[in-house]
């Protein structure tokens, strides 16, 4: 099976809930060496 391009990944052994809220530092920002993370959380409690 094939992934798509597009579909996002996590490298393995990556921590994702760690890593990926280290922020990048000032050199790998000025070379461009980061990735913009974007955090999606769903709330299922009820509000009623």
């Amino acid at each position: 099976m094939k992934r798509n391009q597009n579909e996002p990944t996590i490298a393995p052994g990556m921590d994702d809930s760690e890593e990926l809220r280290e922020e990048a530092t000032e050199r790998e920002k000025n070379k461009g060496d980061y990735t913009k993370v974007t955090t999606l959380s769903f709330d299922e409690v009820d509000p009623s």
